[in-house]
């Protein structure tokens, strides 16, 4: 398949494309070949300053908070009506960008616009409230919508994260400044184009591409700024949740993960082999919530270890404009990076049933589906984030020793496990230290669940209407009557 992309994108800021302020650009290239593909305009803090101000400038005239809330969940809604329209468009640029096939792309821009949908319903559904005081007394709550809300979105699913916080900003009042992810950046600056196109004000939202280094953090660290979301590494939160301190601002942050699978002997494997196709190697592995260690019980490990085996050996590998499911990491970086943590599970002791090693013969960043086992919990690859297609299953004897190794981590964002025994289910559940826990299928859920994480892996959550109340805060009046 053969897809035209235009050679140079500009920033979208203020209703506007436009180019960045000092001409710089940055190279966009496809995984699957490592050849450039594009280039685009290389936002840095001049940028960011455009940008926050044109946001400002929506939010002071109230063009978003004073219009009827209905009226702005139509607008909100449309966007995602417009994604859809454009998808045979949007698809094979996301292909291309980030790597992956064009039946994944196609899902993310459908989430995306899903997410436009959602959010856009829930805008006439922000209510305030009255309070009785007593006689001679009036007190209301009103929503109030923080103004210009900072997105610093990842490169794993760029469009479809930006939409995850540019939807519920927008349906509660706000204005976005988006910082696209410089590794795959051209469908988020459509979304910034689609947002204009369906009438919502001029500076409503604003896309900036830039590195995290000068343009992200001039934008976390900006005086404009008066809430701030970001999905990323641990490291990098870290940064942000400092800036936002620094100026005590509210963040909600989604960082990293190693989450666990606990497959008891009564499992359904031919439902644990299909979590783990998905778990593991969806995005090929580039997913935080990913099923990264899978515990298994002993009695069942032989048998699991050679299903996985078998559906990993079978999955087919290549450019994802030729819909294969194992498809490049996003980067050359990316790939050593991933390499080298299977490459420290073999001098470690663990053993390669499968994979390994990178993808011999091939020009993009293509590394093999792997499946490690003889895994123990202090290993390298047991313990860290890999970001890539990287199972380690590891044995266990006992429900408390599994627990025991499923909560032995400092990240807490996805959990699962696998049984027949439903009230084995529930006392699990309730017992792992997890934002989100799947019972039977790794990825159950929806854009209407809260998805978030315990202890290092983030604070906050994102979808479901709980994360609508990360954009507006509560004001209070008191009034005392005079007669």
């Amino acid at each position: 398949m053969q897809t035209t992309i235009a050679p140079y994108w500009r920033n979208f800021i203020g209703g506007q494309w436009v180019d960045a302020a000092n001409g710089g650009r940055i190279a966009v290239e496809d995984p699957a070949t490592g050849e450039r593909i594009a280039e685009i305009a290389r936002g840095e803090a001049a940028d960011v300053d455009r940008a926050v101000a044109e946001a400002r400038r929506c939010v002071d005239s109230g063009a978003l908070s004073a219009m009827r809330p209905s009226a702005r969940g139509h607008l909100v809604q449309e966007v995602g009506r417009r994604l859809r329209a454009r998808i045979d468009e949007i698809a094979p640029i996301l292909t291309l960008e980030s790597g992956k096939n064009l039946t994944q792309a196609r899902t993310e821009i459908e989430g995306s616009a899903a997410y436009f949908e959602y959010y856009g319903g829930l805008a006439a559904g922000i209510e305030g409230r009255y309070i009785p005081l007593g006689d001679g007394y009036v007190d209301y709550v009103v929503p109030t919508p923080f103004g210009v809300s900072a997105q610093i979105v990842p490169w794993n699913f760029p469009l479809e994260m930006a939409a995850r916080s540019i939807a519920p900003a927008l349906a509660a009042g706000n204005a976005a400044v988006v910082k696209s992810p410089e590794l795959d950046p051209l469908a988020v600056a459509l979304l910034g184009e689609i947002c204009a196109e369906v009438g919502l004000p001029d500076g409503a939202v604003n896309v900036v591409c830039g590195y995290g280094h000068d343009a992200g953090a001039a934008l976390t660290a900006h005086p404009g700024v008066d809430q701030i979301v970001f999905t990323g590494s641990v490291e990098t939160g870290r940064k942000i949740l400092h800036a936002a301190a620094e100026r005590i601002v509210p963040a909600v942050v989604e960082l990293g993960g190693k989450s666990a699978g606990i497959v008891f002997p009564d499992a359904d494997l031919d439902a644990v082999t299909e979590s783990a196709k998905w778990g593991i190697y969806f995005n090929s592995g580039q997913v935080c919530s990913a099923m990264s260690r899978l515990l298994v019980h002993r009695s069942v490990k032989d048998e699991v270890v050679e299903r996985i085996a078998a559906m990993t050996e079978g999955l087919s590998m290549g450019p994802g404009l030729d819909e294969n499911f194992i498809t490049p990491l996003i980067s050359a970086e990316q790939l050593d990076r991933v390499e080298g943590y299977a490459l420290s599970g073999a001098q470690q002791g663990a053993r390669a049933v499968t994979g390994g090693r990178r993808a011999p013969g091939r020009a993009g960043h293509f590394m093999q589906p792997t499946v490690f086992t003889e895994v123990t919990p202090e290993m390298r690859i047991a313990a860290e984030e890999i970001f890539g297609p990287v199972l380690s299953i590891i044995a266990y004897d006992d429900e408390e020793q599994a627990l025991a190794i499923a909560n032995g981590t400092p990240f807490g964002l996805a959990a699962g496990l696998f049984t027949a025994d439903l009230d084995r289910a529930h006392r699990v559940a309730h017992r792992l230290e997890a934002g989100q826990v799947f019972v039977n299928e790794w990825y159950a859920g929806g854009i209407e669940t809260p998805f978030g994480g315990f202890k290092t892996s983030g604070i906050g959550r994102e979808k479901g209407q709980e994360a609508l109340g990360n954009y507006y805060q509560s004001k209070n009046i008191g009034i005392r009557r005079l007669n």
